[in-house]
């Protein structure tokens, strides 16, 4: 399978890879996105770049305060109406099946992009480890739920799962994916939902080819976003992310570089009938090389008998 490359790079910001600066200009009037977490971070650009290019776009967000302010501000830069916010907690699963009932529309574009970092061990009232809980199965269920939605799309519906280099920190864990037998760590717990969002992508993309719907995986790079707001702020220095005066690594992006990604396997033609792959940079990614830390995507995550065994996992799990 040939890996596919674009004009694209790492600096290039959401709104470049659709407003034709680069390449053509991208139209998306007359399509239906939603993006989780799109009140703040990566989900407020992803949301502002589809918005821009004439998306109708749902912000699916837990505080209800903040996505109003978001869509004030997303119409008040782009000039679309065409933006709405609507109440989603990835936590409540009740809240899951509430947002895809009132959803009845078809549905073109589903950015799972609300996520959680290094929390302390947390357990939701089912005994699931908070991370997978809310990066994995909520995403799960969530596009389960849409799943007539995204089918009925008329040009065919694209999945995006926000995963990222967290996964190389750890495989799922099978037999242990609630730190049960385990000690809890907060970046294995981290890592391993990570991997299970490129797993879902593998998953999604071989069972719903039929139905016309692609999924694949985006790692955003690195950002200062609400994401890293579980961490102690001394670990930003020790992990070299700020350096001793507080300033972010010049490595890192910023928030609209940081979309970038997830809107070209949104909408861009360039991933048209693309699915199960792992997109980093605006490009596909290269394969993990242990001589290349923080690049790459890992085998295990790609890997099709785990996509499978997550999917019945979760199946089981979410109901």
């Amino acid at each position: 399978m040939t890996r596919l490359t674009t004009p694209f790079g790492a600096k290039t910001t959401a709104a470049e890879i659709l407003d034709g600066s680069i390449t053509d200009r991208v139209d998306l009037t007359g399509k239906r996105a939603v993006v989780t977490g799109g009140a703040s971070g990566i989900g407020l650009e992803t949301a502002r770049a589809l918005a821009g290019a004439g998306a109708d776009v749902t912000l699916a967000v837990r505080n209800e305060s903040a996505g109003s302010d978001a869509v004030a501000d997303i119409r008040g830069t782009t000039g679309s109406d065409r933006v709405h916010a609507a109440y989603l907690d990835l936590q409540k699963r009740d809240t899951l099946r509430a947002f895809a009932d009132a959803y009845d529309a078809p549905l073109d574009i589903l950015v799972n992009n609300a996520g959680i970092m290094a929390t302390p061990l947390t357990r939701t009232p089912e005994g699931w480890e908070l991370q997978f809980a809310n990066n994995h199965l909520g995403h799960f269920a969530l596009a389960l739920a849409l799943h007539d939605s995204l089918a009925a799309a008329s040009d065919g519906a694209r999945i995006v799962s926000l995963s990222s280099t967290g996964h190389h920190y750890s495989d799922v864990v099978f037999d242990d994916l609630a730190f049960e037998a385990r000690e809890y760590d907060p970046w294995l717990g981290y890592g391993q939902s990570k991997t299970a969002n490129v797993l879902f992508a593998v998953g999604a993309g071989s069972r719903w080819a039929d139905d016309g719907i692609t999924a694949n995986a985006v790692h955003p790079g690195g950002i200062m976003t609400n994401l890293q707001r579980h961490m102690d702020p001394a670990e930003f220095t020790r992990r070299g992310w700020l350096d001793a005066e507080g300033k972010p690594n010049p490595a890192f992006k910023s928030t609209e570089q940081g979309a970038s990604t997830s809107v070209l396997v949104a909408a861009s033609p360039l991933v048209a009938g693309v699915s199960g792959r792992y997109f980093e940079d605006a490009n596909e990614a290269v394969p993990f090389d242990e001589a290349k830390p923080g690049v790459g995507v890992k085998s295990y995550a790609l890997d099709s008998d785990s996509a499978d065994r997550l999917w019945e996992v979760s199946l089981g799990l979410v109901g």
